[in-house]
């Protein structure tokens, strides 16, 4: 099994607080690839580890390359991915997922909505709550040389440079609405922004316009986008803390039936029920980023 750590100075492998078995990797992309790249992750998990479940909450896209020799499986709503591919692309998802994993390495990359604007010529939209071959939006050839030169790797402290590498050579010329994109993101991260009319006048466009550039670069329309945003900025922390009985005194929510509504949307259950469920690979995963970022902004860098 490889060793936890990072390549990033100051990361204490402690705070990730692992199950038994177990190891993680993230590091950070190059500087030119930070904007559209958001992270780095390589996991790995002892082979006597089988049809161990995992659950991953509502993300951003990311590609994955499967390194383990027994199959992983991913199930989106009625999308059940049985084995997935060994190289894929994971679309923007608007609900919980469940994985059922085997042991093994998995390499991956987060990306953003910049990210997909400058590697995929595909709307994210065709993407959205799929998993599809990485071939499927980017060369064959190409993706074959990275999943070689993955396997060939010690797939720990080799993998960072590989990574940069495969970016660097894929990214496409910069968009035109790459400044649209950016706003659109602080738009969605500000709690302040209530409503989509508010957040196209912001921007400086229609909300018509603003709906083509949330589906072409984001994969949902701003509406959907801003909700899941909502949701996940409150139940974060009672997935941390394991406290559901209340909603945080500065949520977006008028009430508790309302979240809960939107609870069965993003996550398929009520709070405490997803809380039930054995979740010590998605806690340390969380706690293992929220470091990491720690750790990056303390640095000076982006994570």
């Amino acid at each position: 099994m490889i060793e936890s750590g990072s390549l990033t100075p100051g990361i204490d492998v402690a705070a990730f607080g692992l199950p038994e078995g177990t190891a993680l990797r993230l590091e950070q992309p190059a500087p030119l690839l930070t904007r559209y790249i958001r992270d780095y992750h390589v996991f790995d998990s002892e082979e006597w580890q089988h049809d161990i479940e995992n659950w991953l909450l509502p993300a951003w896209p990311a590609i994955r390359i499967v390194l383990a020799d027994r199959p992983i499986r991913l199930q989106i709503g009625a999308w059940d991915y049985n084995p997935l591919p060994v190289a894929s692309l994971y679309g923007t998802t608007s609900r919980a997922m469940r994985m059922v994993t085997n042991g093994g390495v998995t390499i991956g990359a987060d990306i953003g909505p910049l990210g997909w604007a400058r590697l995929f010529r595909t709307p994210a939209d065709r993407f959205r709550d799929r998993v599809v071959p990485l071939e499927t939006a980017l060369p064959g050839a190409d993706v074959a040389g990275l999943v070689a030169r993955l396997r060939a790797s010690n797939q720990s402290t080799e993998v960072k440079p590989i990574l940069d590498d495969f970016f660097r050579s894929t990214l496409l010329s910069p968009s035109p609405d790459e400044p649209l994109i950016a706003a659109v993101i602080r738009l969605l991260m500000d709690p302040a922004t209530r409503d989509i009319d508010t957040a196209a006048a912001a921007v400086g466009i229609s909300a018509s316009q603003l709906r083509r550039l949330s589906t072409r670069y984001f994969g949902f329309p701003p509406k959907t986008l801003l909700l899941r945003t909502r949701f996940l900025r409150t139940f974060m922390p009672m997935f941390e803390s394991g406290m559901t009985n209340a909603l945080p005194a500065d949520t977006w929510y008028h009430d508790m039936p309302h979240f809960l509504r939107d609870a069965r949307r993003f996550i398929g259950t009520t709070p405490r029920r997803f809380l039930a469920r054995d979740l010590p690979y998605l806690h340390a995963n969380i706690r293992a980023l929220r470091h990491f970022a720690g750790v990056v902004r303390a640095n000076g860098t982006r994570a």
